[in-house]
C-alpha cells in the first residue's frame, strides 16, 4: 500500500484557488452547471486566459468527499497508463466545500477506443503495485465511507471491509434466513476468492458513468473509489449495470490474462456495489442481493 501522497494547499476560496492555480490575473469569466452527479454539483469554469476548469461543489460539512477524492486521483496518476484528470485543489468557501480539476473536453470515441481502454487498464494494474490491500486513508464510494484499513490478505481485506461492513449497515434489511446466509457466506469466503500475486491499484467504481472519452480520443477515469485490491473487482465493477464491448475484455486479458475462473466469482465481487446500493437507495436492490447469495450458499 503506498504511503500517503502530497496534496495541494487547501483554499480559503474560490478566488483564492483560481489565483494560485492559474494567476492573479486569471477570473471566472462564466460557471456552466453540468449534469451526471448524484451526489456534488459539477460546473465548466471558463476562465479570462482561455481555458477551462472542472468545478465540483457540495456542502462545507462534506469537504472530505473531495480530500478523499484529490488523494484517490493523485495515486492513480502517479501510476500512468490511463488517462486520469489532474487534482488541482479543494478548499471551503462561505457554507460550500470544493474540488478543482483538470477540465477534460468529452470527445467521439474512435474506432480503437475499447481495445486501448482494455489494454491501458490491464497496464494500469500490472503497474500499480501495492505492498497491502487497503489504501493510505478511508474513502467513499458513492456517498458510504469504504474503510480502507490494511490487511496482507485480499480475502480478509474483502470480507471485512467490504462485505461485512457492507452488511452490518444493511442490517434493517437483512433479518432472517438471509443475515445467516451472510454470516455463512462469509465465513467461507476463502473458498470462492483467490489470493492475488500482489495488490493492485484499482478504480474501485468502474461502471460506465465513470468513464469519458477525451480530446484524445481515449479513455478517462473519474470518481474513483481507489484502493489496492484485486483487478478482477474493477473488471466485475464494468458488468454491473451492462457490460463493455468483448474488444474491451479482449484487449485486457491480452496484457493481463483474465482467470477463466472470473466468471465464477465475478458477481461476488458485486456483492458489494449492491449492498451498498440497497444502503444508499433502498429495497429494490434486496432481490439482487438476495440472488447472490443462493447462489453461493
Amino acid at each position: 500500500m503506498s504511503s500517503k501522497n502530497s496534496r495541494p494547499q487547501q483554499f480559503s476560496s474560490l478566488k483564492e484557488a483560481i489565483a494560485d492555480i492559474k494567476g492573479r490575473d486569471v477570473q471566472i469569466t462564466s460557471s456552466l452547471p453540468l449534469s451526471g452527479g448524484d451526489i456534488n454539483d459539477a460546473f465548466k469554469l471558463t476562465l479570462s486566459d482561455g481555458g477551462s476548469l472542472f468545478l465540483k461543489k457540495n456542502s462545507r460539512n462534506n469537504l472530505s468527499f473531495f480530500s478523499c477524492e484529490m488523494g484517490a486521483l493523485r495515486e492513480m496518476e502517479r501510476v500512468g497508463e490511463i488517462g486520469i484528470p489532474h487534482a488541482l485543489g479543494r478548499g471551503v468557501e462561505g457554507s460550500e466545500s470544493f474540488l478543482l480539476l483538470e477540465f477534460i473536453e468529452s470527445a467521439p470515441m474512435r474506432g480503437n477506443y475499447w481495445e486501448d481502454f482494455g489494454r491501458s487498464l490491464a497496464r494500469f494494474h500490472l503497474a500499480g503495485r501495492g505492498a497491502q490491500f487497503g489504501f493510505f486513508e478511508d474513502n467513499y464510494i458513492g456517498s458510504t465511507l469504504q474503510k480502507n484499513d490494511g490487511k496482507e490478505s485480499w480475502v480478509d481485506f474483502f470480507r471485512e471491509n467490504r462485505l461485512d461492513y457492507q452488511a452490518r449497515l444493511a442490517s434493517n434489511y437483512m433479518g432472517g434466513s438471509l443475515a445467516r446466509a451472510m454470516i455463512s457466506f462469509l465465513d467461507r469466503l476463502e473458498n470462492y476468492l483467490p489470493e492475488p500475486e500482489y495488490p493492485s491499484l484499482i478504480h474501485g467504481d468502474l461502471w460506465s458513468g465513470n468513464v469519458l472519452c477525451g480530446p484524445d480520443g481515449k479513455a478517462w477515469i473519474i470518481d474513483p473509489a481507489a484502493y489496492y485490491g484485486h483487478g478482477e473487482a474493477d473488471l466485475a465493477m464494468t458488468e454491473l449495470f451492462g457490460k463493455y464491448p468483448e474488444a474491451f475484455y479482449s484487449s485486457y486479458s491480452n496484457e493481463n490474462p483474465i482467470d477463466p475462473e472470473y466468471e465464477d466469482r465475478k458477481d461476488i465481487y458485486n456483492l458489494y456495489h449492491l449492498l451498498n446500493h440497497l444502503n444508499m437507495f433502498g429495497s429494490s436492490y434486496l432481490g439482487s442481493v438476495r440472488t447472490i447469495l443462493n447462489r453461493f450458499v
